[in-house]
């Protein structure tokens, strides 16, 4: 007999659907400054550094509002929260198509990064409350397609509509597409309005500062500043270096674009989903999660080197490598800290985590673009740095990480 905890109900898959699909719009979004990049230096005149830094401006804001992002959500309700967030970086990036200097396309990105601060926390929470432990995995592989597919489908499609007609009317396109999500998003909230979770802090739920006390938040969030890095490194600079320095036309690139992000897609829904099966029959959450955490970036420092070093196809070989155990390890970044955290906390868990992880975003794209400039355009440098965050991942998840057990948040609570 199949159990609740083994099917989830229909209100369930509508969530995890609807998801999914924002986070693929946020990465579209998030995104589509790169897969411009080559066409915004010819018009604009930019270079790697000052490419690096409106890149970067993004994540500053980003993470900046990562922990105000997850508290409001305990606070005013997921849904709402989401919902303002979506709203704002939609305009954001429909805007983006009507800027003439990098002054305003610097602020229009600082404004995204507020908009899309409070999707990872108002996710994990609303995964947390509505979903069973058992599920998590494949939930969170699920909507880990929606924003590793996003790069995809936003550079291939980007790419594509920006050769044949620009890069500014394919921002106010994917912004006005953005603000479409939030029509079933609305009608999802009212149905479900009753069902939802508090709002408010309930009794129980642990202080920030007890959160900030667990040593397995400082494991994930190191363990997820260094996937972040080599993420951010590749979704900044992947469409400069094969276009700049593989002599690939922007088609060419896109193709290739789309191919390394669909496999990191696939590879996180196969592994969400096969870690909820493993948990079922009785295996440890903790072996499977570090197993696969731990792996991405053993694979990711020889990838890394592979693609600066080898030829042409061996290179590209090395990057759907990458890709793909990337995708593994997808959806225990966020899986993790929600079972960890647990419904009463896992809010204001991710957005710190998700802060710590993302000031990875600052950085890489910036030191990045500097690299690659100090050196005269060579890439190694910049690829050898990337190489070397992997060290920190492979620490953070495989050492300071504990079990991957829920927290017992009464455990040195202070008496009521």
């Amino acid at each position: 007999m199949t159990t609740a905890s083994q099917r989830p109900a229909p209100s369930q898959w509508q969530l995890i659907t609807l998801l999914t699909v924002v986070l693929m719009i946020s990465y579209v979004d998030r995104g589509n400054l790169a897969t411009a990049g080559p066409l915004i230096q010819k018009e604009l005149g930019f270079d790697e550094v000052q490419f690096g830094k409106l890149a970067s401006a993004f994540y500053l804001t980003y993470v900046l509002m990562m922990f105000p992002a997850g508290w409001a959500t305990e606070r005013f309700g997921a849904h709402r929260v989401l919902a303002v967030g979506v709203a704002i970086w939609a305009l954001a990036t429909l805007l983006t198509g009507f800027v003439a200097s990098a002054a305003t396309i610097l602020l229009l990105r600082l404004l995204l990064g507020v908009g899309e601060s409070p999707v990872f926390p108002a996710s994990s929470n609303l995964l947390a409350a509505n979903l069973p432990r058992d599920r998590l995995g494949g939930a969170n592989g699920i909507i880990s397609f929606g924003y590793l597919v996003g790069p995809a489908i936003g550079t291939w499609v980007g790419a594509m509509l920006m050769s044949s007609v620009g890069w500014r009317p394919v921002f106010i396109l994917f912004g006005a597409l953005s603000l479409v999500w939030l029509l079933p998003w609305m009608r999802y909230a009212r149905r479900t309005a009753a069902n939802a979770p508090p709002p408010a802090l309930v009794e129980g739920a642990p202080s920030s500062w007890r959160i900030l006390k667990e040593r397995g938040l400082w494991g994930a969030a190191l363990g997820h500043f260094s996937s972040n890095y080599n993420w951010y490194f590749i979704l900044t600079f992947l469409p400069l270096y094969l276009v700049n320095k593989r002599g690939m036309s922007m088609i060419e690139m896109g193709n290739v674009a789309f191919w390394a992000y669909g496999l990191n897609s696939l590879g996180s829904v196969a592994a969400g989903l096969y870690t909820d099966r493993w948990i079922r029959i009785g295996r440890s959450p903790t072996v499977i999660y570090k197993f696969f955490m731990v792996t991405n970036h053993v694979v990711s420092i020889a990838a890394m080197a592979g693609m600066v070093l080898l030829p042409l196809n061996a290179s590209l070989a090395c990057l759907y490598a990458y890709q793909v155990f990337l995708g593994l390890s997808s959806p225990g970044v966020f899986g993790i800290g929600q079972i960890l955290a647990g419904p009463l906390a896992t809010g204001r868990w991710i957005g710190i985590q998700n802060c710590l992880g993302n000031m990875s975003g600052i950085i890489s794209p910036a030191l990045g673009g500097l690299l690659i400039q100090w050196n005269g355009g060579d890439y190694r440098y910049a690829f050898g740095a990337v190489c070397l965050v992997n060290v920190l991942g492979i620490f953070g998840w495989g050492v300071i990480l504990p079990k991957v057990e829920p927290i017992d948040w009464t455990r040195d609570a202070p008496a009521r």
